[in-house]
């Protein structure tokens, strides 16, 4: 079976990223394996430590079991969040070899905005770019005014569930090809 790491780019707990991560879950059960990590438990990326934390170990050994990822990020001052830069950092080791090399990633951005992260989108496709990973190319998925389309922890709001929805059939079919 397919298997798909999901990662929220939020550390709150009730975040919009969460809550489409959560729902891509939920979703996808039974026709994928999804698997998550709390990228939130990661320390502060310093190449000093060497060898890495155990946490990273675990993080880089979740990325090269899967198949492909799902990035969900919020959209903070224009950017990505740096919890998940900081994740990207850590397992982007060593440079141009690391298990982001030639990986196949789905994004998606959420924010409560009417552009819906799409900065954070061009930003995330560029730092993933630069770790040789192999970003999927579909329109961008981006759920605007998240706030008023999440319902108890879950994304509520038909049109955006379908266009999500369409685009990670086609990332799940080019996994499976």
């Amino acid at each position: 079976m397919t298997n798909i790491l999901c990662l929220a780019g939020s550390l709150r707990a009730a975040s919009s990223s969460r809550a489409v991560v959560a729902t891509i879950r939920d979703r996808l059960e039974g026709t994928v394996e999804t698997t998550g990590f709390e990228i939130g438990a990661l320390p502060h990326y310093n190449a000093d430590l060497d060898p890495p934390p155990s946490i990273v170990v675990e993080l880089k050994a979740a990325i090269d079991r899967a198949d492909g990822l799902v990035i969900v990020t919020p959209e903070y001052n224009y950017s990505v969040p740096g919890v998940l830069k900081n994740a990207i950092d850590w397992a982007s080791r060593p440079g141009y070899a690391s298990v982001f090399k030639d990986k196949p990633i789905f994004i998606a951005s959420v924010s409560g905005g009417a552009l819906g992260g799409v900065r954070a989108q061009a930003h995330l496709k560029n730092i993933l770019g630069g770790v040789l990973a192999n970003t999927f190319v579909w329109q961008e998925v981006v759920v605007t005014h998240a706030s008023t389309k999440v319902k108890d922890g879950r994304l509520a709001d038909e049109p955006t569930e379908t266009f999500l929805f369409e685009a990670l059939n086609a990332f799940i079919k080019a996994l499976e090809s």
